[in-house]
């Protein structure tokens, strides 16, 4: 019986833990609206001081305005119609994100990943590649 009760509350602790820990690895409802709606300057309130940006096999380390300014300019060639996160995770220090946008074009995966500074976490890397799986 001490055994069954050992396992029972073993379990309840271990997926609380998990439960717990996942709910404060979520992603800013900013940054999920920013790539939904295309908004480069709510995006940017999240970006680290320097970014490295990869997008469409352009690659590079970018100061945070000029940063801004890519994305403005994608957003502009592709506007977004609907953006999911398909996969998330990290660590209390690192957090990334794995999601579809998809656009009037094209669809992409996208990909970014946030550090905690401070007490904030900003974004340090963001990926966006074509979307070659639909």
């Amino acid at each position: 019986m001490k055994n069954k009760s050992f396992i029972s509350t073993f379990l309840i602790i271990f997926f609380s833990s998990g439960i717990y820990a996942q709910e404060h690895l979520r992603i800013p409802s900013d940054i999920l609206i920013s790539f939904k709606t295309g908004n480069a300057v709510m995006l940017a309130r999240y970006i680290n001081p320097t970014v490295q940006l990869m997008v469409l096999g352009k690659e590079d380390f970018y100061k945070k305005n000029v940063a801004e300014t890519i994305m403005k300019d994608f957003f502009i060639t592709y506007r977004p119609k609907e953006f999911i996160i398909k996969h998330q995770g990290g660590t209390a220090d690192a957090q990334y994100a794995i999601g579809n946008l998809t656009t009037d074009k094209n669809s992409f995966r996208v990909y970014f990943l946030m550090k905690k500074v401070g007490s904030d976490f900003l974004i340090h890397q963001i990926r966006i590649d074509p979307d070659d799986s639909r």
